[in-house]
This record gives structure tokens, C-alpha cells and sequence, in this order.
């Protein structure tokens, strides 16, 4: 029955996230926003509302299923850049855009060593969600300024017409509702049927929300980055990669935090939080080599998200 009911929370999240995504998008494009800013905001913030439901789900869990919450943004990010950017690259070679490498990347990495040093004693508080917050309301607004400076990308509008929003404001509303709802009920039922599973597993709450749970709710970035793939726009890959991370952190930590504290342990800061700065550094390095994101630069990302996996199953 478990397991039925993983499938459903992860079908769930899945439909939620899709409907909050459209129904934002057409809502914001109603509102008059651009559609560059829709990408960067709306779009990212949507892809990432998955981690956000059940990292609050987690967090308010007591004992060890609360250690789900850090899992869910560890294990996502790490998987959103050598997982999702590795499979994507394998399908097509992913170029590289010089705002993801000036931008978009040292904000990540500010914002994975603002995390790093936040959970050194062991715990994220509602003092440390708060600065993480407004970081990410500081970096919003300079999104919404350069957009109102700059010319519409046309690849990021393409991006955001693919999503294909409803006309009617009133409609999407209603996806907004649904999307909510999905995102709700679906978190709630994939953490409390993880944890059930790891319990009968003797595997650790933590390794489930790093692993299963971190790839079900990256299953919005990968879809997105699959499309902008096959669609011969991969550079997108990036940029969206980037940017759920970022989103991750500063909005899903940081919310989380704001409204419970998220433990973890000294095994995770010691070993996970590592693979997370070693993966952002790692894209760096594969971004600066020249050429796009090759095939063998995709298999490298993978091999390193099977190490880590080695490593975090052998450590149990």
C-alpha cells in the first residue's frame, strides 16, 4: 500500500506543479510581466514548489522524518546539475549561455556557501530562513530590473510560450487552485509513504528523501530541460538548472526555516553538503571548457551523481 500511495503522492506532485506552473505563467502574463522575468521567477519558483511542499511536510515530521527536508534540497540540487543537466547533455549538447556563467552561477554559489555555513551547527533557524529569504527577494528585484532594462530574449520567451498557459484569467486561477491542492496532498503522501518504506527498509528517512524523493521532485526540471533539448533550445537547460537551485535554497530552506527549524546531522553536513559545493564547482570547471555542454561532459556529471549515490548507500 506504500508504495501505491508513493506513486500517487509523485503523480501528484507532478500534475500540481504543472498546473501551478501554467496558471502562474498566465497570470503573470496577464499582469503584464515580461516574459524573461517569468522565466527566471515565476517559472523557477513553480518547478521548485514540489521541494517547497514537501520539505514543510518534513520539516513539521517528528524524529528522524524531518531530516527529509534537507535531503529533499540536497539531493535535488545535486541531481538537478549532474543528473538532469548529465541526461540532458546526453540527448543533445547544451550551450552554453554567459549569463548562466556571470550571473546565474555565482549566485548559486553564494547562496550554497550562505547555506553551508548556516548549517554548521547543525541546524537551519528562523534568523538564518529570514536572510536566506530576502537574499532571494534582493536577487527577484534585480531580475525584474535588468528585464525592465533589457531587450525580451527571444529563447526565453519561446520557453514560455511552450508552457502554454490558459487565455481566460479566471482559468487560471482555477489551475493556480489545482496546482496547490496537487502540491499539498501530493507531499504529504510521498513523505509520510517514504518514511514508512525506510522504516521497513532499515534505511535511513534521510537517504530516501536524497535519493527517491530528491529525483521525483526534480522530475519538473527535468522535463523542462528534456523539451528544451529536443526542441534545439538547450542552452535553456542551464539558466533553468541554475536557477531551480538557487530557488531551492533561498526559497525552500528558507521559507522552511521561517517556519520550523530543519535539523541535519554531522554525517550529512560532512558528507552531503561537500558533494553539493563539489557539484556547483564542478559545472563551473565543464562550463568554461570550451564548447558546449558535450556528450562526455554529460557522462561525466552522471558519473558523478552514481559516485555520490555509491558513496551514500555504502555509508549507511
Amino acid at each position: 500500500m506504500d508504495y501505491l500511495v508513493l506513486l500517487v503522492g509523485f503523480v501528484a506532485l507532478i500534475v500540481g506543479g504543472n498546473f501551478l506552473v501554467k496558471g502562474a505563467v498566465g497570470v503573470a502574463v496577464k499582469a503584464g510581466i515580461s516574459s524573461l522575468t517569468i522565466g527566471m521567477t515565476v517559472v523557477s519558483f513553480g518547478t521548485s514548489a514540489p521541494e517547497l511542499l514537501v520539505s514543510l511536510q518534513a520539516a513539521l515530521q517528528v524524529g528522524d522524518s524531518s531530516l527529509i527536508s534537507v535531503g529533499n534540497v540536497v539531493g535535488s540540487n545535486i541531481a538537478n546539475i549532474s543528473l538532469v543537466l548529465g541526461l540532458t547533455a546526453l540527448l543533445a549538447p547544451v550551450v552554453i549561455n554567459r549569463t548562466s556563467i556571470v550571473q546565474d552561477w555565482p549566485v548559486m554559489m553564494i547562496s550554497t556557501l550562505a547555506c553551508a555555513y548556516f548549517m554548521a551547527d547543525l541546524k537551519i533557524v528562523r534568523s538564518e530562513g529570514i536572510v536566506l529569504f530576502v537574499l532571494l527577494l534582493i536577487f527577484m528585484a534585480y531580475l525584474f530590473f535588468k528585464s525592465s532594462k533589457d531587450k525580451e530574449d527571444d529563447q526565453t520567451t519561446s520557453d514560455v510560450e511552450a508552457i502554454k498557459p490558459p487565455s481566460s484569467l479566471m482559468l487560471n486561477v482555477f489551475y493556480i487552485l489545482v496546482g496547490i491542492a496537487g502540491l499539498t496532498f501530493g507531499s504529504g503522501w510521498l513523505v509520510q509513504s517514504a518514511t514508512s518504506i525506510a522504516v521497513s527498509f532499515g534505511v535511513s528517512p534521510f537517504v530516501i528523501g536524497v535519493t527517491i524523493i530528491a529525483f521525483g521532485t526534480s522530475v519538473p526540471e527535468l522535463a523542462t530541460s528534456a523539451i528544451a533539448a529536443y526542441r534545439k533550445q538547450s542552452d535553456l537547460a542551464v539558466g533553468n538548472l541554475i536557477g531551480s537551485n538557487i530557488f531551492n535554497i533561498l526559497a525552500v530552506l528558507g521559507i522552511t526555516a521561517i517556519i520550523t527549524p530543519v535539523p541535519l546531522t554531522q554525517s550529512i553536513f560532512n558528507s552531503d553538503v561537500l558533494w553539493m559545493i563539489m557539484v556547483a564547482v564542478l559545472l563551473l570547471v565543464i562550463m568554461l571548457l570550451r564548447g558546449p555542454i558535450s556528450r562526455w561532459k554529460g557522462l561525466v556529471l552522471l558519473l558523478f551523481y552514481l559516485t555520490y549515490v555509491y558513496f551514500l548507500i555504502a555509508k549507511q
